[in-house]
């Protein structure tokens, strides 16, 4: 499996200056908004997700009841 080089090797050292590179950039304040704003896409995209797997698993259900009644 290849990793991409940024990902590969992330340590708390880094984890620490890029949280701060962030507080610099947006400030207090504005890190609240941003996670909230991120949750609910995150929430949407799950939310979206299920959707899709709940009509992929009716057309499923339908196809075999459709299937039943022609035997």
């Amino acid at each position: 499996m290849i990793t991409p080089l940024f990902l590969g090797n992330i340590g708390t050292g880094e984890i620490i200056i890029i949280a701060l590179v962030v507080l610099l950039i947006f400030g207090g304040k504005k890190i609240p908004e941003l996670m909230k704003g991120l949750g609910k896409g995150v929430r949407n995209f799950k939310d979206g997700l299920n959707d899709i797997e709940k009509d992929i698993n009716a057309d499923i259900n339908d196809a075999e009841k459709n299937s039943n009644y022609q035997k």
